[in-house]
């Protein structure tokens, strides 16, 4: 299976504006992201997918990949789309939608995620963790999963999902396998093809997650799970943080 990495890069940030391009020990936060994929074995190639020719240009300038792309998408998999029609080499059988603001993000990460994707009859894949602690449930910031026993999505949502009936003095991921989502998705071509024509859910809109738009509609959705840590950059302060990661303080 041929399979093409796009990570979508947007200079536009209301917390961090020009994110990608924000230095990290050297390289910028992009750059540091596509040496990370480019390292992946699964990947045949790795391609950014930007709405500003600064980001395009510098991408260009390190070595890399870069496409221009739309700036009126709603979403970073409507510019996967337009990336991967953009591709003159359309002899890709999948697409994986990586985030550009990991810059730690581990390839082996990314062969899990590649490898459920092989699975057999699965579309679409994503990846999660499995919660180890509590504070992580209370946080809408974190986004929850319930599966079926195959290990497809029921449900994704910004609550403690499910709910655990009755009181105890254990902390509620030690009662349940809790697991929250790890932003990363792999497509099927035919999927994702799919996946562009469908129109806003009410779920989605409800939770403001854009998988759910999915699931109303009948597709199913594999989770993986992974040890591998995220760390996304979206503030100031995570911006310090990984300067200090690479800095080793």
């Amino acid at each position: 299976m041929r399979i093409l990495g796009i990570i979508p890069a947007r200079h536009a940030s209301t917390r961090l504006p020009g994110k990608p391009l924000l230095d990290i020990g050297g390289k910028s936060l992009v750059q540091r992201v596509v040496e990370q994929a480019q390292r992946c074995g699964s990947l045949a190639a790795v391609v950014v997918a930007t709405d500003d020719q600064r980001i395009a240009d510098h991408v260009h300038a390190f070595g890399g990949r870069a496409v221009m792309t739309s700036a009126g998408h709603p979403s970073g998999t409507d510019r996967c789309w337009e990336a991967y029609t953009l591709e003159q080499d359309k002899r890709y059988d999948a697409v994986v939608n990586i985030q550009g603001d990991e810059p730690f993000i581990a390839p082996a990460q990314v062969e899990e995620l590649c490898a459920v994707l092989g699975e057999d009859g699965v579309g679409i894949a994503t990846l999660a963790q499995v919660v180890k602690d509590d504070r992580d449930l209370d946080d809408p910031g974190e986004v929850l999963i319930t599966t079926d026993i195959q290990m497809n999505a029921l449900y994704f949502s910004r609550a403690a999902i499910p709910h655990l009936h009755g009181t105890s003095d254990r902390p509620r991921h030690e009662r349940f396998r809790f697991l929250k989502h790890v932003g990363m998705y792999a497509y099927r071509v035919e999927a994702l093809e799919r996946i562009i024509t469908l129109k806003p859910s009410p779920l989605e809109l409800a939770e403001s997650l854009e998988q759910l738009r999915w699931l109303e509609n009948g597709l199913q959705v594999r989770v993986g799970l992974t040890e591998h840590p995220s760390f996304c950059v979206d503030t100031a302060a995570d911006l310090e943080e990984a300067r200090k990661r690479v800095q080793g303080a």
